[in-house]
């Protein structure tokens, strides 16, 4: 079991740092989604970079909007397996976060198992057989003047879907350990999960405090109360 441990901690390393790493593309995105602004709208860049389509054949605005579109592939796909790490995703499960623990991590391996898993390998196969097409086909931009090669930004869909893959494997092998295994095997999953519904921080702190003030105002009526009936007495 220590072993799966290990082998789960090593892809949920690989899936948030390529997260983490991916991340920074949002800064040349913003600075390219601001230069395509600034030269479709103000007159004097414009005019500018307009005579560029007749002077050298390419369209400098259509290759700045494939550029956000290859940018937003990016982000998009290599921030499934960290966000399902951190337990970022849009979760509707009203009645899940109402069971405790491991009727929880049963749920979740389940799904996993059965939802997950196979969807996620029919994913990878067939954004594979779109990226072999797009090669064969030396598919380019839908634009004259746009960005060759479409088949790179497409691989980004494979690769994504291989990270998120290594994210639920790592989760696999953790519910494994905290269903099966011993009680330290048991707490080291645990650390390593964020699926829990009663580990999400702020909701969890909010339920404490208002219980903990809950608890006090009632001691402090039956205390009052407690006094008062002495006293009458």
């Amino acid at each position: 079991m220590s072993s799966i441990l290990k082998l789960a901690g090593t892809m949920d390393s690989v899936a948030r740092k390529v997260g983490l790493a991916v991340g920074w593309v949002i800064l040349p995105l913003i600075f390219v989604i601001m230069f395509d602004v600034i030269t479709r709208k103000i007159d004097l860049t414009r005019l500018y970079f307009s005579g560029f389509t007749a002077d050298y054949g390419f369209s400098v605005s259509t290759i700045l909007q494939d550029l956000q579109w290859h940018f937003h592939a990016v982000l998009l796909m290599f921030s499934f397996g960290i966000g399902y790490l951190h337990n970022a995703h849009v979760r509707v499960d009203i009645f899940r976060e109402m069971l405790p623990r491991r009727k929880q991590g049963w749920m979740e391996l389940l799904g996993l198992l059965i939802l997950g898993v196979p969807f996620l390998c029919l994913m990878i196969k067939f954004s594979g057989d779109m990226v072999a097409l797009s090669w064969s086909q030396g598919e380019g931009s839908d634009s004259m003047t746009g960005i060759p090669m479409r088949y790179i930004p497409k691989s980004f869909m494979v690769l994504g879907f291989l990270v998120l893959f290594a994210a639920i494997l790592a989760t696999i092998f953790r519910l494994w350990a905290y269903l099966f295994g011993s009680q330290p095997e048991q707490d080291e999953a645990i650390d390593g999960l964020s699926i829990f519904s009663d580990q999400s921080t702020a909701l969890a702190d909010a339920r404490r405090e208002a219980e903990e003030l809950l608890q006090r105002e009632k001691a402090a009526k039956e205390a009052a109360a407690s006094a008062s009936q002495q006293h009458n007495n």
